[in-house]
């Protein structure tokens, strides 16, 4: 994208987190940042803590439910007219051994991880086509690389990760730029934890929005496809 003033980018989960960080990011470029959440109450709360950065669309949706998404995305286009990058970005973690974990875990993690996504991208395809825009997954290192009591949650970021691979092989001819990111870890809230000055060796959410602006700004003759991206010094073991 040659000039990113004016874009619009719809954020899925931008309300806390890696989202939000997303969002200060493309907003400081002058871009139109719409954010969603399941809760109407936070994305109502983080919208306004975002005004003075720029111009800012706070939408109730819930990515495993497509319909929600339609007309999440349609309250994006109504305002705006337009959607130039999506930002699959929602996502949950339910953490315990195969023997612990409940159908209702798989469940939650299946369908916001990987068929939330499914259904991000299905409601954004006309908007991006028109636009020749850009999608950008957050998937995980745990997409790759797995580890005990992780069964549910490296099942959505693998599937995300391959999902994303394919989905870039389908688009890319139509103009559309497809990215996976796939961050170690991040100082944020998932899964209930506090960021505290101790995670200060960690990922921050700015550094991830910094990505995503670099992504952006690439050569359209070039498509990083999957970007892996850790901490350069974390605690020795």
């Amino acid at each position: 994208m040659n000039s990113l003033e004016g874009k619009v980018a719809f954020i899925t989960g931008g309300t806390k987190g890696i989202g939000y960080g997303v969002a200060e990011s493309l907003l400081a470029l002058g871009m139109r940042v719409a954010i969603t959440s399941r809760s109407a109450e936070r994305a109502e709360e983080a919208s306004k803590q975002l005004q003075s950065k720029g111009e800012v669309l706070g939408v109730e949706a819930d990515v495993r439910d497509f319909e929600s998404q339609q007309k999440a995305i349609q309250k994006v286009t109504d305002k705006w007219g337009q959607v130039d990058v999506v930002i699959a970005n929602a996502g949950v973690g339910h953490f315990a051994p195969i023997d612990e974990l409940t159908p209702e875990q798989w469940q939650d993690t299946i369908e916001t991880n990987l068929t939330g996504v499914f259904y991000s991208v299905k409601v954004s395809l006309d908007a991006l086509t028109k636009s020749k825009g850009y999608l950008i997954t957050i998937s995980s290192l745990a997409g790759t690389n797995f580890f005990p009591g992780g069964s549910a949650y490296n099942a959505s970021k693998f599937g995300l990760t391959g999902f994303t691979q394919s989905v870039m092989l389908d688009l890319r001819q139509k103009g559309i730029n497809v990215s996976t990111i796939m961050p170690g870890s991040v100082a944020t809230h998932f899964n209930d934890n506090t960021p505290k000055p101790e995670d200060a060796w960690k990922i921050q959410p700015e550094d991830i929005g910094e990505l995503v602006v670099d992504l952006l700004k690439m050569n359209p003759r070039t498509l990083p496809s999957k970007i892996e991206v850790r901490p350069s010094q974390p605690p020795k073991k």
